[in-house]
């Protein structure tokens, strides 16, 4: 092969590269930009983290909920009677009775007593006064009052998110090593309160020289996807001190992509009233993952 056909097909063999690198960091950007919308909507709907104003620990029996600070449970809010009835927490069951013309009401009627369902279920109970919504979380074997205000002025003045420049760099390759059988992983939260979660496996995958290993858990029965709790060495500095979250698609043949692009920030990150989990220790990495969500 002579020079000039050599140089031929050096040229064309790299034009093809650069064509394809460019594809790929466009259909990437296309991929995370999208994320971010449906990330920024789903944060700022009316059930989105920025609503949450309070958060109530129950003690068995009976637990007084109000404006007025004679009560068990005080929220200082206007849409909220000084005295908006009571919390009675009774053999793993809430019940909640309302005071009579508190305006409490369920699907717009008005509540005299309900029994409410906590979010371990998939729909729990939600009952309003005004602009707050108020349901039953339950943590550990705690049970909460979780309180939300669709005006919270952290909806209202959201500004938005900050982010690390996308880099397709940071969409890596990794492969699944599955636990069999899968095992329980204890995770502990921010209030200190220790919970299992189900880990089927761990993802691995290089960058920098360096070989990275992440435990992932499944979040609830019905995940569609494997979730992955992370702390790195941009952790307090850049981005949120905790942590930061990350969903990856299941394995296909032992094979598949975390894309640190689309790493996010916990709840906690935003308000006092979640309840995160943290890391677990050996998620905790040296590396810098300088991709995703920024500090809030």
């Amino acid at each position: 092969m002579n020079t000039l056909l050599k140089l031929s097909v050096f040229l064309c063999a790299a034009l093809t590269t650069a064509t394809a690198s460019a594809s790929d960091l466009q259909n990437e950007r296309a991929s995370v930009e999208k994320w971010r919308t449906e990330r920024v909507d789903e944060l700022t709907n009316e059930t989105g983290w920025l609503t949450l104003v309070g958060l109530f620990w129950l003690d068995p029996g009976d637990s007084t909920f109000g404006r007025a600070p004679t009560n068990t449970l005080v929220l200082d809010h206007p849409n909220l009677a000084p005295t908006a009835g009571t919390f009675t927490l009774n053999a793993g069951k809430v019940t909640f009775t309302a005071k009579p013309d508190s305006g409490i009401t369920h699907g717009g009627q008005p509540v005299t007593s309900i029994e409410l369902v906590s979010d371990a279920k998939e729909s729990p109970t939600v009952v309003s006064s005004g602009t707050l919504r108020f349901f039953i979380i339950e943590r550990a074997g705690k049970f909460a009052v979780r309180v939300r205000d669709v005006a919270s002025p952290r909806r209202r003045d959201f500004k938005g998110l900050q982010y690390y420049a996308i880099d397709r760099e940071w969409a890596l390759a990794a492969r699944f090593e599955p636990y069999e059988p899968r095992r329980q992983m204890k995770i502990v939260n921010v209030l200190g309160l220790e919970d299992e979660m189900v880990s089927p496996g761990a993802i691995v995958f290089k960058k920098d020289g360096q070989e990275v290993r992440l435990d992932t858990v499944l979040d609830g029965d019905d995940a569609t996807d494997l979730f992955v709790m992370f702390a790195d060495g941009t952790s307090g500095h850049d981005t949120y001190g905790a942590g930061r979250f990350l969903h990856v698609p299941f394995a296909k043949d032992g094979k598949t992509i975390i894309d640190f692009n689309k790493a996010y920030n916990p709840p906690c990150a935003f308000n006092d009233f979640a309840t995160c989990p943290l890391p677990p220790y050996q998620n905790r990495m040296k590396l810098k993952i300088t991709a995703g969500e920024k500090k809030y």
